[in-house]
Order: C-alpha cells, then sequence, then structure tokens
C-alpha cells in the first residue's frame, strides 16, 4: 500500500509557480504607487508655496524666492526651485526618487514659462510629468 499523505513534487511546483505569476503582477502596481505619491507630495508642497506667497504679497507687496522668507520647508526629498520677477513667480518641483525630467510646475501672475518640466494651462495650476 502507498501512503497518501502530503503533496508531490509537481503539485508543489505548480503553486510556486502560480505565486510566482501574481507576485510578478503585484510588484509594478506597488512601485506605481509609491511613484504617485511622491507626484501628490510634490503638489502639496507647490499648494503650500502658493499659499506662503500670498500671505507674503499681502504683508510686502511683492513676491520673494527665499523659502526662509515664506517660512516654506518643503517635504523630504522634495527640492523646490521658485523664479520670481515683477509680474509673479513660478515654481517647479522636483523628487529624489523620480529622475530629473520628472516634477510638477506652477506659476502665477505673468511670467513666462522659461524653466517649468511641463508648463500648466493657467495661472495657480499645478500639473506635473505624470
Amino acid at each position: 500500500m502507498r501512503d497518501n499523505r502530503g503533496f508531490t513534487l509537481i503539485e508543489l511546483l505548480i503553486v510556486i509557480v502560480i505565486l510566482s505569476i501574481l507576485a510578478a503582477m503585484a510588484i509594478p502596481k506597488i512601485s506605481n504607487t509609491r511613484d504617485k505619491s511622491h507626484f501628490a507630495t510634490m503638489e502639496s508642497d507647490l499648494k503650500n508655496l502658493a499659499s506662503q506667497q500670498e500671505i507674503y504679497y499681502a504683508d510686502e507687496r511683492s513676491y520673494t524666492a527665499e523659502k526662509s522668507d515664506l517660512a516654506f520647508m518643503s517635504s523630504r526629498d522634495v527640492t523646490i526651485s521658485i523664479n520670481v520677477d515683477p509680474g509673479g513667480w513660478s515654481a517647479t518641483a522636483t523628487h529624489v526618487a523620480l529622475g530629473p525630467s520628472e516634477g510638477c510646475s506652477i506659476y502665477h501672475g505673468s511670467i513666462p514659462a522659461l524653466s517649468f518640466l511641463v508648463t500648466p494651462s493657467g495661472p495657480d495650476e499645478v500639473v506635473c510629468t505624470r
């Protein structure tokens, strides 16, 4: 008589193959979620910067490129670049975990779109390269 307790090698290999296929499908979705969170962080930082610029403008009647004047701190691993001219201001945000050509942009006023990663279609709109 044969002892039929346990699994055969073929059954175990089939289970491993199925689990591998499921893992291969899940990994890209997880990494895409991480990128979405980086873009959401950059968008949030640019909206906070816009609020701080308006508060500064209400007090000083001008905009500033100095983050310290705005009492603004960006999120961890996010770099914000601010450009100011008499007509308004613009800013771009990049994240360390993303490529240098990926990021978000915003402008206010009539500032020309010089250093944008992606050009917003209107003032005070945050747009990203994703």
